[in-house]
């Protein structure tokens, strides 16, 4: 498991998706801080990982990158730590365009193609 809070390369994305899954790299992405924690094996252990480091549990958001991929199939929002009724989110993706929009630009600042 890995905190990002500086730019890494999508090759280093491949790497760590060849390791573990494959195809993908699951990641959490904290919102108000502006940072994620990747290539763990579950979302919850990442989101574990980020509270533990100083993050709010609100602010946490579960995605998987395909680093193979471009455009919108880059990112999914799936995962089970997005299930919030509290915050209105019902589902395992992310229902708020604001929060995706959030993430992609996050993603994108962290993440150098």
């Amino acid at each position: 498991m890995k905190l990002i809070n500086q730019e890494i390369t999508i090759k280093e994305l491949r790497t760590m998706a060849e390791k573990m899954f494959g195809n993908l790299v699951k990641a959490v992405v904290d919102v108000g801080k502006g940072l994620m924690a990747v290539d763990g094996e579950l979302h919850a252990d990442e989101e574990a990982y980020l509270i533990e480091n100083g993050s709010k549990q609100r602010d946490l958001w579960g995605i998987n990158l395909y680093p193979e991929l471009e455009g919108d199939d880059f990112i999914e929002f799936d995962s089970m730590i997005n299930l919030r009724p509290s915050q209105g989110n019902l589902t395992r993706g992310v229902e708020n365009k604001e929060i995706q929009q959030s993430i992609k630009a996050i993603v994108n600042k962290l993440i150098k193609k």
